[in-house]
């Protein structure tokens, strides 16, 4: 990662749409922080007021491959529903949430768990491709997820204080 925050934002290296990297480490064992991120309910308190996102599947949600969860948010204050897919579950390693249905074209997010020297780092990479292609992902995409991470950051680290 070269930005400073941790974020690199590029077209995706499939040569179809965009990729967006993210790594963190957080001082907390790997089964603690995927226990955190099993918790679909989590995502309302690292995600930024101004979406006003909320999980709208009922509690409790047993998380594994092929668990659908849905979503209400507001994209520059219009209404968004959004259903995610668990299509990868590996526990306390990975897991992938592909976009069913919502405002992109394809969003492909993996996240990764590795236990290193006092915690874990926790990488993220997000393909995805835009109605609009090039020219809405800059923009608006590009500055909106980094606005998004950049807030998550913020909010795991406390969570996760050390």
């Amino acid at each position: 990662m070269s930005a400073p925050d941790g974020l690199s934002l590029a077209a995706s290296p499939a040569g179809r749409g965009f990729r967006l990297e993210a790594a963190q480490f957080l001082p907390a064992s790997r089964e603690r922080v995927f226990a955190f991120f099993s918790d679909a309910f989590r995502l309302e308190t690292i995600t930024p007021p101004w979406l006003e996102f909320r999980v709208l599947t009922p509690a409790p949600i047993a998380v594994s491959a092929g668990t659908l969860i849905d979503y209400r948010l507001k994209l520059h204050r219009i209404p968004v529903r959004w259903r995610s897919r668990i299509a990868v579950w590996e526990p306390a390693s990975r897991f992938v949430d592909e976009q069913v249905c919502g405002p992109y074209r394809r969003w492909h997010h993996e996240h990764f768990f590795e236990a290193v020297d006092g915690g874990t780092l926790c990488r993220d990479v997000v393909d995805y491709d835009v109605p609009g292609g090039g020219l809405v992902d800059f923009l608006f995409v590009r500055r909106d997820l980094r606005r998004i991470f950049s807030y998550r950051r913020r909010r795991l680290s406390e969570f996760f204080p050390g």
